[in-house]
């Protein structure tokens, strides 16, 4: 299988959950891949030889690791769904929400009756706007596990109608922005109509962290900080981006060759997670990034050297950032990570 077909069938599972991807790090078979959907080998790229006990294991896995089986060294990514935020109402709170996902990584869409308000979400970012009855625009979000919603509206009365639906969707998040006397008068009212009393508790209402914010803007980052909270307590990795899998499918073309480098071990405060990716082509552009500074200039450094000589076997690369060069970077305090830099 050519390495375009591989992330091809990557991208077509990406919405299912309990996607693992095991990546061989070290030996002759380095750069292998074995990609799992729900327990269920997918498909294969190179000529890696996981012992079958040990594919058994992968393909259970619940976190990103290294595992190492036979001599074998191989890093098992448990691939996180996108994050899929719908906003039900565009009004000055939500526009700013829209701003600060968008930057954080959520796929936004928002569902807003008025027109001149789903311009505006338009206007600040919004990947999708319905302009339509709060009912028919929930009625066209797609039903998944990994969707954040998030109800602020103009009215208790939408409110409720958006709870309506909402609850009765797969979701992994249900916030509302509302005071804690209205939110319990919502709630006492869903509960006398038959609404799981779990499902209520379950609603981040009054939403967002407490910082005491008091601007639209505030508040925004109040309700943002909480989104975040509740991604990132995946213990999994992030997998790829929307313009790295551009490349990685072959819908772009690389110019005389690129390579991937993936963040597999981290240590101390460095400033991004396991599984972190950047991808770096011939010509020095990176789509991604590692962490920035001398850090990610290095492992460039080191990407481009392999594209150059031609060296197809994977290898890792070890960064040590200590306290000193931390601050020269403009970074809180030092980290260790290891890399693997692979030619595509």
């Amino acid at each position: 299988m050519e390495l375009f077909e591989f992330y091809n069938k990557i991208e077509e599972y990406q919405n299912q959950k309990n996607n693992i991807l095991a990546t061989v790090l070290e030996g002759e078979n380095s750069g292998s891949r074995y990609f799992f959907s729900k327990g269920d080998l997918i498909t294969v790229y190179g000529d890696g030889a996981i012992p079958d006990e040990q594919l058994k294991e992968i393909a259970q896995a619940q976190q990103s690791r290294i595992t190492e089986a036979d001599g074998q060294k191989v890093f098992v990514e448990a691939l996180k769904q996108p994050a899929h935020l719908v906003i039900c109402g565009a009004g000055h709170v939500s526009q700013q929400v829209i701003l600060l996902a968008a930057k954080v990584g959520f796929h936004v869409t928002v569902l807003e009756d008025r027109p001149s308000f789903a311009g505006e979400a338009r206007r600040m970012g919004a990947d999708r706007v319905i302009c339509d009855s709060f009912e028919h625009g929930l009625d066209q979000i797609p039903d998944r596990e990994d969707t954040y919603f998030l109800v602020v509206t103009r009215g208790h009365r939408y409110d409720k109608e958006c709870l309506d639906i909402i609850l009765k969707k797969p979701h992994c998040y249900v916030g509302m922005m509302a005071s804690r006397g209205r939110a319990a008068l919502l709630k006492k009212q869903m509960e006398e109509e038959g609404i799981d009393r779990k499902l209520l508790d379950g609603i981040h209402t009054p939403v967002g962290m407490p910082i005491n914010a008091e601007t639209p803007e505030e508040i925004a980052i109040s309700i943002v900080s909480e989104l975040i909270h509740e991604k990132n307590s995946l213990r999994k990795t992030s997998g790829y981006k929307k313009d790295l899998m551009e490349y990685l499918t072959g819908r772009k073309k690389a110019e005389n060759g690129m390579a991937l480098a993936t963040i597999i071990e981290r240590r101390g405060s460095a400033p991004r997670e396991i599984g972190t990716k950047m991808l770096v082509l011939a010509d020095g552009t990176l789509i991604g990034t590692i962490g920035g500074g001398c850090m990610e200039s290095e492992v460039q450094h080191q990407c481009l050297r392999l594209i150059h000589d031609g060296d197809r076997k994977g290898r890792i690369f070890k960064v040590d950032m200590t306290v000193s060069e931390a601050e020269e970077e403009g970074l809180v305090c030092g980290g260790i990570i290891q890399v693997f830099l692979e030619v595509l």
